[in-house]
């Protein structure tokens, strides 16, 4: 069987690396800044990307190479790169196509860190964005198209609101204008939901999350379907398609097709920017992946139990979690997440923030942390904690009000963990 038609469970724990005869089975972490060449020739034939091969890490490395191939297996992309975080990744995905003078489209319900990337630091860049509400209408989003827009961004699952972005809607839109849709995919995993199925062009990854899973390593990545057609869109991306000055003049979608992206990211950007992953968090990364369907069945399973646990409570005043009954938009979770929600649900108490912050305070088993989707429950107020650089205008719209507590439910055993949340409601 080929490996095209592997389970996601197999491909977790066997795309990527696969060793041939007398090389170790586990993918061997490749810690080294450089590597070794006959001659002169094999190094320029390299540089002039006429060969395939490594000469320096903070480009290319074989243990990040190999995990980035496990994950544009799991997306069912074309290639894929690793960065240092997935802050990194996601400006990677962007800078990689707007320049100075560009404007792209984002949902506004984003990551509080995604949202000032993109409203505060990009900007200083000369590159502008316009968020538009996550239920948008058709009609919106196409009025916030410029002549100079290159993209649209969005979360499968936002964070920490955890809406749907109806994703196959915003391709349509992005396509029939000529631009690429960006899907960041950290919280549903490909294993939940799989944004390339749905038309998404490139699907952006925290691998610090799920993907890690065990709270040990940074790390982001980019994949690439290879399904948008620089070339058909020639005038609108230079920077793929006309002669690189930075690098030979190489034109990148002429020169390596569905790798053009990939490729002028890694050649491009990395080497001048920087932010690639360690070898050895690469190898933790690829570590975690290969539990990775496991771990995120057992996430379902725990956050629908609890979900239905809180619905349920007199002391919670309302809860957003795609598999309950209760939740808002059923044809969307049908849709993209027939299997799975991921571990991970927004909630208010009621009483308001005084009683939010007791609530979290008196927990015993979940934990007050800034992280989110791994392994253990963790709990967080995004108004106070992660988005607290937003002004109020702001946290509204990214669906953030200021009762609103995120709630990563973990592996433990979900007794355990409705447990701990009850004794916690009790004390309000």
């Amino acid at each position: 069987m080929s490996e095209e038609k592997w389970n996601l469970n197999t491909k977790c724990v066997r795309s990527g690396w696969q060793p041939k005869k007398g090389e170790p089975l586990q993918l061997p972490i490749y810690q080294s800044t450089t590597f070794k060449y006959e001659s002169s020739q094999q190094m320029q034939d390299l540089f002039d990307l006429k060969a395939a091969g490594y000469f320096y890490s903070r480009l290319q490395n074989p243990t990040n190479d190999f995990t980035a191939q496990r994950i544009c297996a799991l997306e069912g992309g074309v290639a894929a790169m690793l960065t240092s975080s997935g802050q990194a990744a996601n400006f990677f995905a962007v800078f990689n196509i707007c320049e100075a003078g560009d404007h792209f489209i984002a949902c506004s319900a984003l990551y509080g860190g995604t949202y000032n990337l993109f409203a505060v630091t990009l900007k200083k860049m000369g590159i502008d964005v316009t968020f538009v509400p996550i239920d948008a209408t058709d009609e919106e989003v196409q009025a916030a198209i410029k002549p100079n827009t290159k993209l649209i961004f969005g979360e499968t699952l936002t964070n920490p609101s955890i809406e749907i972005f109806d994703i196959e809607r915003f391709a349509n839109i992005a396509h029939s204008n000529g631009i690429p849709l960006i899907i960041d995919n950290t919280f549903p995993t490909p294993i939940n939901c799989r944004p390339i199925e749905w038309g998404a062009d490139i699907v952006t990854h925290s691998t610090t999350k799920y993907m890690d899973g065990h709270n040990s390593v940074v790390g982001g990545c980019i994949v690439d379907s290879g399904n948008f057609d620089w070339e058909a869109n020639k005038e609108r991306f230079p920077g793929l398609t006309e002669p690189d000055p930075s690098y030979h003049g190489v034109a990148y979608s002429a020169t390596f097709g569905k790798g053009a992206y990939i490729t002028k990211a890694t050649v491009q950007l990395m080497r001048d920017l920087g932010c690639s992953q360690s070898p050895h968090s690469a190898f933790l990364v690829n570590l975690g992946l290969e539990t990775l369907a496991v771990r995120i069945r057992q996430h379902n399973e725990n956050a629908e139990k609890v979900a239905t646990f809180l619905e349920s409570h007199p002391k919670v005043s309302w809860i957003h979690y795609p598999k309950l009954k209760s939740y808002a938009n059923q044809e969307l979770a049908a849709k993209y997440l027939p299997n799975g929600a991921s571990g991970v649900m927004s909630l208010g108490i009621k009483g308001g923030t005084e009683n939010s912050i007791k609530f979290m305070d008196s927990l015993q088993l979940v934990n007050i942390v800034t992280h989110v989707a791994f392994s253990q429950s963790c709990i967080l107020h995004p108004a106070s904690h992660t988005h607290r650089q937003l002004s109020d205008e702001e946290l509204l719209a990214a669906g953030v009000n200021p009762e609103l507590i995120r709630l990563s439910v973990g592996i433990e055993n979900a007794d355990d963990i409705i447990a701990d949340l009850a004794q916690a409601l009790d004390k309000i």
